[in-house]
């Protein structure tokens, strides 16, 4: 198969050509002709604030204060995480304007053209988990809104498994209702996203106004101290909490490139991710201490969950405010983050009997069966355990991405070879055993050591391996770290062959 290169060293494979053996790809996992990699600068930053202006990443920097930390601790701690998982964002993402494809296929250069399932279906999980969550709490919303607006009948009705059935039905509505939006493919989320984006944005500062109104102005916001200090107990907290704060876009580090390849050119993706993510993160996170520390001065107890915090309101337009901002705010999140990513991933499992929108449904049963709700049940289960582990876990995947594309192949991939059994990236029967290995072992020293506080997660409070509990607090970093240096090792004997092999004309 030939492929040719457009200006900007865009790669495609040429118009009319023949699908690819079926076995590893479909038209959803195929390059994106370079005529259709239209996304702007405007369209990623937008995605980001989409992205970043919902109930979870809220509850991120409000779940700070709820463990001690005050509002310069908290926005210190994000900004500095985002600045820092930008990094890896922009060097996957390379991928994505140059070659058009998405992350299950960019994995096939360093796994194989089967072995990138391991990490396709580990990225996967992780989505499903992420969707299940975000719907729960986006149902939550709607059911606690309603509640206020309709009245105590609302919730005092009959209960399925501990919460009442109006709650189950809220929940299902929304979940139908984010399946029936990504149902209509790629761009009508790019649609969604460009105005859902300022709209949140806006219902966010609304709610600062209004809990710095009943707290008699901006001061008793600021004034809140820090339970930590900046000392011995601040840095226990901090590092661990860095790593969560990482670990909460570590899903989208790997899988950028389902939303790159869309890309009009590789200054779009640098300068849209650059202004959306960490500039974007930083803001809402200063929106969200304010407000908790706000709701602390005015309730005398943080409320780290801002739907809680608006049901108190009794002002019916302000409800049904919040009810519609909510709503918003969780389909572009979820949609874009969580439902985009297996699709694709699912889809590479099986291209001939699995496409965009089957991976799609897929996605939407899992996030409901691995029980959500149990996940974010306390800011230390949530942040220390659930991202902490995800973000070593998925650290490790990146690091082997970025080694192999940056390191290893210069950012010189053979796209015909990405769906070609027997090629260059075939390896041992479609496996790089070198990849797996610095997986293994960079997951093992990532997430051994993960450990919990006696009745705060499921782990033993000395570490699942004691010895190396050390590296717990910093999973992601050790991660990536461990896995980059790894995987570079033991492909250093291939090193010349793989670059002159790969340098050849495209």
């Amino acid at each position: 198969m030939t492929i040719t290169a457009s200006p900007g060293d865009r790669v495609e494979l040429p118009e009319g050509a023949a699908l690819p053996d079926t076995r590893f790809a479909n038209e959803d996992l195929l390059p994106v002709p370079v005529a259709r990699r239209t996304w702007t600068t405007y369209n990623f930053t937008a995605l980001w604030i989409g992205m970043a202006h919902n109930i979870p990443s809220w509850t991120l920097a409000s779940g700070l204060v709820a463990l001690g930390m005050d509002w310069k601790q908290a926005v210190l701690t994000i900004a500095l995480a985002n600045v820092i998982v930008l990094v890896p964002m922009l060097l996957t993402g390379h991928a994505g304007p140059r070659y058009g494809i998405p992350f299950p296929v960019l994995a096939r250069a360093s796994f194989g053209l089967r072995g990138a399932n391991l990490p396709a279906l580990v990225r996967a999980a992780v989505a499903c988990a992420w969707f299940g969550i975000q719907t729960w709490i986006g149902g939550q919303g709607i059911f606690v809104l309603l509640g206020k607006i309709i009245g105590g009948g609302w919730a005092d009705v009959g209960r399925i498994g501990g919460y009442p059935w109006t709650m189950w039905l809220c929940f299902a509505a929304f979940w139908a209702l984010e399946l029936a939006i990504i149902y209509r493919g790629m761009d009508t989320l790019r649609r969604f996203e460009n105005w859902a984006a300022p709209f949140v944005l806006v219902g966010a500062v609304v709610l600062l106004v209004w809990i710095a109104v009943k707290a008699g102005g901006l001061g008793p916001l600021l004034d809140q101290p820090s339970k930590l200090g900046w000392g011995a107990d601040f840095w226990p907290v901090f590092f661990p909490s860095l790593m969560g704060m990482i670990g909460f876009w570590s899903t989208l580090s790997l899988n950028i490139p389902d939303f790159t390849r869309f890309g009009a050119g590789q200054r779009a993706q640098i300068w849209g991710q650059t202004l959306g993510l960490p500039t974007t993160m930083t803001f809402f996170a200063l929106l969200s201490v304010l407000v908790t520390s706000g709701s602390q001065a005015v309730y005398g107890a943080p409320i780290w969950n801002p739907v809680d915090l608006a049901a108190k309101t009794d002002n019916v337009f302000g409800l049904v405010f919040a009810l519609v901002t909510v709503l918003i705010a969780t389909i572009s999140v979820n949609i874009a983050a969580n439902v985009v990513s297996p699709a694709y991933d699912l889809s590479n499992l099986a291209p001939k009997y699995i496409n965009f929108r089957t991976g799609a449904l897929i996605t939407g049963v899992v996030g409901v069966v691995i029980f959500p709700w149990k996940l974010i049940e306390t800011p230390e289960f949530y942040i220390f355990t659930w991202l902490g582990v995800v973000g070593g876990l998925l650290g490790t995947v990146a690091g082997i991405l970025i080694a192999d594309y940056w390191i290893i192949r210069r950012t010189v991939l053979d796209l015909a070879d990405l769906y070609t059994p027997g090629g260059r990236y075939w390896y041992t029967a479609g496996w790089n055993w070198r990849a797996v290995a610095a997986f293994a072992v960079g997951g093992l020293l990532a997430i051994g050591g993960s450990h919990s506080k006696p009745g705060e997660g499921p782990f033993p409070a000395d570490g699942m391996i004691p010895f190396l509990k050390p590296l717990a607090d910093y999973g992601w970093a050790v991660g990536l770290g461990s896995a980059l240096v790894l995987y570079t090792a033991l492909m250093y004997p291939l090193l010349r062959r793989t670059v002159r092999r790969d340098a050849a004309p495209v």
